[in-house]
């Protein structure tokens, strides 16, 4: 459609996709390195949510080594990271009790200490005041819906604010065309199987010579409960009942801020039973004398679901493309047994806009941003990726409790070793529904 129509057009420097966590900090690092150097810089970040954090559902505990990257003076300045972790529980759920294996030599990498419970959208929101202050334009309620090329295939923007578009595809009476948002570069930081990241996937072959990407669902609620329930600084994991030993998944419980905790549920999308509902299952773990005890008395105030990249390093996709770069879950760069990916998420953004930044300095725009994938495979996101690569392979083939121990074992040796296996990398083979 973009090619047949005439829209407005907007021109900036980058352009940015998703007002999430790879999104603003690239918006950050872009207006941070163009008042070192003394450059005008114009960076435009587009949020398809009625506000930046509306379609942020982490849980979540989050590792601060991103954002203290971004932001050394992060404390300082008041980043809503408000409830340092204090306790770790690990337990192995069955239909009416519960094994606390807490005790257990858990890898230090696994562990949270040092990290923070927080809301990822009131961290997303404030970066983006950050963001704002800094001179970046943030556009919320403005889904990307299309891309725009050059006429020698490279991606000159995006489109930006169509409305109206009715259920059979066509415009109706209340269309509008939207405005297109041309960039040097274009960042996508879009999340997990966003719309344009699978587009330029595909028309790039981003995917060639990687494994299937494979996903969890993850279904959270916020509940806020009474003094008696609370334990600030709580984080809980659980694997087990009501999942059998085949089908991958696991619960989290983080107990922060003013009596709020945080409880989910992820179920790994390769399940095999075609009757299995992660939903119904998430509301029969509730039911367990290990969990219910903590919502007891509370009151549920919001609940959502989300995909998760769980492919890991296999999986990862070409990170740049004829005008532009993939970020943060965009890509993929969930750290599995970590249950985390925001401080990836970060950094990711933090090298896709010194690249940007360099190439921009240097006179270029709409090439490939090879520098950033360079940059990503020298840093310790890739680092952290390639010591856990194996842990969900281990885990899809030997089952929840086999795979938990080989792919902890494992991961652990690699992170010693300087990321050497004795299983080398392991390939996922098919796709989920596979």
């Amino acid at each position: 459609m973009s090619e047949t129509l005439e829209r407005e057009a907007m021109e900036y420097d980058v352009v940015i996709v998703g007002a999430g966590p790879s999104g603003l900090a690239a918006a950050i690092r872009l207006k941070q390195m163009a008042e070192a150097a003394g450059a005008e810089l114009t960076v435009a970040v587009l949020e398809k949510g009625s506000e930046v954090g509306a379609h942020i559902l982490s849980g979540a505990v989050i590792d601060p080594s991103g954002i203290a990257e971004l932001l050394p003076d992060w404390k300082e300045l008041g980043v809503p990271l408000e409830t340092a972790v204090t306790q770790d529980k690990f337990l192995m759920l069955g239909p009416a009790g519960e094994l606390d294996v807490s005790w257990a030599p858990f890898p230090k990498w696994m562990l949270n200490h040092g990290n923070y419970i927080a809301s990822l959208g009131n961290v997303c929101r404030w970066l983006a005041q950050h963001a704002e202050g800094l001179g970046v334009e943030i556009y919320p309620g403005m889904a990307a819906s299309e891309l725009v090329f050059n006429d020698e295939g490279s991606v000159k923007g995006v489109v930006a604010g169509v409305f109206g578009i009715g259920k059979d595809g066509q415009p109706g009476p209340d269309y509008q065309p939207g405005i297109e948002l041309h960039a040097k570069y274009t960042l996508i930081g879009e999340g997990v199987r966003g719309s344009l990241a699978k587009q330029l996937q595909a028309r790039f072959d981003l995917n060639k010579g990687r494994e299937p990407q494979k996903y969890g669902i993850g279904i959270k609620e916020l509940w806020k409960v009474p003094d008696s329930a609370f334990q600030p600084g709580l984080t809980q994991h659980t694997f087990g009942w009501p999942l059998d030993n085949q089908t991958g998944g696991g619960s989290f419980m983080y107990h922060f801020g003013d009596n709020y905790v945080a409880i989910g549920f992820v179920v790994h999308l390769n399940y095999k039973n075609p009757y299995l509902s992660p939903f119904d299952e998430f509301q029969r773990f509730k039911t367990h004398p290990a969990i219910r005890p903590y919502l007891e008395g509370g009151e549920r105030i919001s609940y959502g679901a989300r995909a998760i990249t769980e492919g890991g390093e296999q999986s990862l996709p070409k990170l740049y493309f004829p005008g532009g770069a993939l970020l943060g879950c965009s890509a993929g760069m969930v750290n599995v047994p970590r249950i985390k990916g925001s401080h990836n998420a970060v950094k990711s953004g933090i090298l896709a806009a010194e690249a940007a930044f360099g190439a921009i300095q240097a006179g270029r725009g709409g090439d490939e941003l090879v520098d950033y994938e360079t940059a990503y495979r020298a840093s310790s996101i890739a680092k952290e990726l390639h010591a856990v690569r194996n842990f969900k392979p281990l885990w899809s083939k030997f089952g929840t409790i086999p795979g938990l121990i080989l792919g902890g074992v494992d991961a652990t040796l690699a992170g010693m070793l300087g990321g050497f296996s004795f299983f080398g990398t392991l390939k996922h083979g098919k796709s989920d529904a596979e």
